[in-house]
């Protein structure tokens, strides 16, 4: 009987702590090198009066060498302010455990595309690409994100991550503050 109950224990102790498989929406080997990039996971929505709000990760790997791609997407009616992203960029994400990790903007200014859909709708789409500073791997493996600040080139806007949350878009549900904890190992 004990070894039953051992045996139940490890089972779904290794079920709660797993992490989840890695999805690649790209994984190309080639002459010129590698790359992978996992596929777009939703961290943050936003739906009031008309106006829609989404922020998306992706994890890339290219050549050996990790980023966080962050992609934006705004929808309105309404007139859309712009946000740029340039070499002074930053994001940074507060972890339960009080530490602060920062990621830096590569070097490449870009303020987004606004395109006008069929139904009359505003969309800017603004995608940044962010490099993982030393030691600061271990830190999101090991404990939940609860802030996102981001540092635009005239900006700065701060985003609660949720626990968890139902999306409005796809009826998803997503665990944003577990992100790096469950798919940082997709490139490392």
């Amino acid at each position: 009987m004990k070894q039953v109950a051992l045996a139940f224990f490890f089972l779904i102790s290794s079920n709660l702590f797993a992490q989840k498989t890695c999805e690649y929406s790209t994984n190309i080997t080639d002459s010129i090198g590698t790359y992978k990039l996992t596929k777009e996971y939703m961290i943050y929505e936003k739906n009031f009066a008309g106006n829609k709000n989404y922020i998306f990760l992706s994890l890339a790997l290219t050549d050996g060498t990790p980023t966080l791609n962050v992609q934006f997407i705004q929808k309105s009616k309404d007139f859309i302010k712009a946000n740029c992203f340039d070499k002074n960029s930053k994001l940074f994400f507060q972890l339960n455990n009080g530490k602060i990790i920062t990621l830096i903007h590569i070097d490449q200014e870009n303020c987004g595309t606004m395109i006008r859909d069929n139904e009359g709708f505003d969309n800017r789409i603004l995608v940044g690409n962010f490099m993982f500073l030393k030691g600061s791997f271990e830190d999101l493996k090991s404990s939940p994100a609860n802030l996102m600040r981001i540092k635009y080139l005239t900006d700065l806007d701060d985003y609660v991550v949720r626990k968890e949350f139902t999306a409005e878009m796809d009826n998803q549900v997503y665990q944003p503050e577990n992100y790096f904890i469950n798919f940082l190992h997709c490139v490392e």
